[in-house]
């Protein structure tokens, strides 16, 4: 895996090893079947990501990473 950064509103720029990964960002309701709501699309590209700084300020993270490159598009 190339190393990439994550970019914190309140610590800064960090390793991504600071973070836990918490799978794809996805919109479910209880509609949706099993294979919907629980399995990710693991697609190669951009994809929406939950990110928690657990080494840091313990906030939760939406990031937009290429999961290609691990290029960060964007952090809300």
């Amino acid at each position: 895996m190339v190393a990439f950064r994550l970019n914190c509103p309140n610590c800064g720029s960090r390793p991504y090893t600071e973070f836990s990964f918490g799978g794809e960002a996805r919109r479910s309701d209880l509609e949706e079947g099993y294979e919907q709501a629980w399995l990710p699309d693991n697609a190669a590209g951009v994809q929406t990501e939950r990110w928690f700084h657990s080494a840091g300020c313990g906030r939760w993270l939406t990031v937009r990473r290429d999961t290609l490159t691990n290029k960060v598009d964007a952090i809300d």
